[in-house]
């Protein structure tokens, strides 16, 4: 694999290095946000480890830049920050992971490894499947079970949205730029309204709730609603 590692300590970046080399992996580096923002917008990377507190320009405004870009690669954040709240963060920022500082190096290889695992960059999926729903892309067409599922515009984007990124937490505010692009909080329920029909519609023959409330934070569809 072809990895990105944005790191501004030293020592952390020589162990990143050299442990993802022995690993059999080709790394390349930066030690600041500029040039790590640099890099990941010239490059195609299977997975960026990318460090949160970094001089220049901080890991979370580099990832924000780098999915306002398109840019999709898999973000592992590193921080010392372990609040749920830092995590949110990261995960509102754009990042698909999280590790807090000091960390063993088998777990980064693994969640890493993890990450790489996703359908490859430029893989057009039309079709996409969790919970026993299937969303078909092309037809703009939701099925559950054998049943159609009748869904307004906005309702099916955010069904996208949530299976995109099934067995994730997905916060308001992600819902709010990528369903209704909304780069600020329009102070309104309108997220919590329509997940309450996108919910309504779902379950409309008693089948388990697939979707996931995780109060102060956000939402999960669970892969399996079982």
């Amino acid at each position: 694999m072809k990895i990105l590692a944005v790191e501004d300590d030293a020592s952390t970046l020589a162990l990143l290095v050299s442990s993802l080399a022995e690993a059999g992996h080709a790394v390349e580096r930066a030690t600041d946000g500029p040039a790590g923002l640099r890099l990941a917008l010239d490059g195609a990377y299977d997975v960026a480890v990318i460090d949160r507190m970094l001089p220049g320009l901080d890991g979370l405004e580099l990832v924000r830049r780098l999915r306002a870009s398109g840019v999709q690669t898999p973000v592992l954040f590193l921080t010392t920050m372990s609040g749920i709240s830092d995590r949110v963060d990261g995960l509102e920022a754009g990042g698909d992971d999280y590790l807090v500082k000091p960390f063993a190096f088998a777990e980064l290889l693994a969640r890493v490894h993890a990450l790489a695992r996703r359908p490859p960059l430029g893989r057009v999926e039309t079709v996409l499947r969790a919970a026993g729903i299937e969303l078909d892309l092309v037809a703009r067409r939701v099925r559950r079970a054998e049943d159609i599922v009748d869904l307004q515009p906005r309702e099916f984007s955010l069904l996208e949205f949530l299976m995109r990124n099934a067995g994730q937490l997905v916060t308001r505010r992600q819902l709010l730029e990528n369903v209704w692009g909304f780069h600020f909080d329009p102070r309104t329920n309108i997220v919590e309204t329509h997940m309450s029909r996108l919910r309504s519609k779902l379950n409309k023959n008693a089948e388990p709730d697939p979707i996931e409330t995780v109060r102060g934070a956000g939402y999960i569809l669970h892969v399996d609603a079982s």
